[in-house]
């Protein structure tokens, strides 16, 4: 972690840029401890507030955007090749396709702020073929929401920042595990009902 701290620290917007697009495709960076020092970086004008909400946000979104076309790509080859072995054919990912239409889009503005969650909502976006355009639209503003977020917070926190952020990382951990626990709930649920009704 440290390490990291001092990257941004040293290198500025480009290392903020890179550190958020490999932690939004799943490396493990702690995205939003990042966001909150470059917040803290900003409030002690290390750092220029436009380019570091710029820098966070095109960092987002490019990790993001490599996810969904992986998901797009890779992901649909995936599931249509080893879905049988989880129980996923083409007409779940049909049904999900269409369930993303609806709601799902909805989890790419609001899954950034859940840790794990995020890493899935534009692979899955990818793998059941969610246009680009509605894609971009969802998963960009939430980019540009959660960026500013963490941002602000850390510069709002000044020099308490890093009590805050352990705080911070233990309840988005705590729903990041809910939120998991209770798809894979909804999921096996689903999966059951259909067994039934055959």
């Amino acid at each position: 972690m440290d390490l990291l701290f001092g990257w941004i620290a040293q290198y500025g917007y480009g290392a903020l840029f890179v550190a958020l697009m490999l932690g939004i495709v799943g490396v493990p960076v702690p995205d939003e401890t990042l966001l909150l020092f470059a917040g803290y970086l900003a409030f002690k004008q290390k750092l220029a507030i436009l380019p570091t909400v710029v820098a966070a946000f095109l960092g987002s979104v490019c990790g993001i955007t490599l996810s969904y076309g992986l998901g797009r790509t890779v992901g649909t080859y995936l599931f249509r090749t080893l879905g049988h072995l989880i129980g996923v054919d083409a007409g779940k990912l049909e049904e999900v396709r269409a369930w993303y239409l609806r709601r799902g889009k909805y989890a790419l503005l609001v899954g950034y702020f859940v840790p794990g969650v995020r890493h899935l909502t534009a692979v899955v976006a990818g793998s059941s073929k969610l246009s680009p355009a509605v894609f971009a639209l969802f998963a960009y503003s939430g980019g540009l929401l959660w960026s500013v977020s963490f941002l602000a917070a850390g510069y709002l926190l000044g020099e308490e920042w890093s009590r805050f952020s352990t705080v911070i990382h233990r309840w988005l951990v705590m729903v990041g595990a809910v939120s998991l626990a209770g798809l894979a709930v909804w999921f096996l649920f689903m999966r059951n009902r259909r067994k039934d009704e055959r």
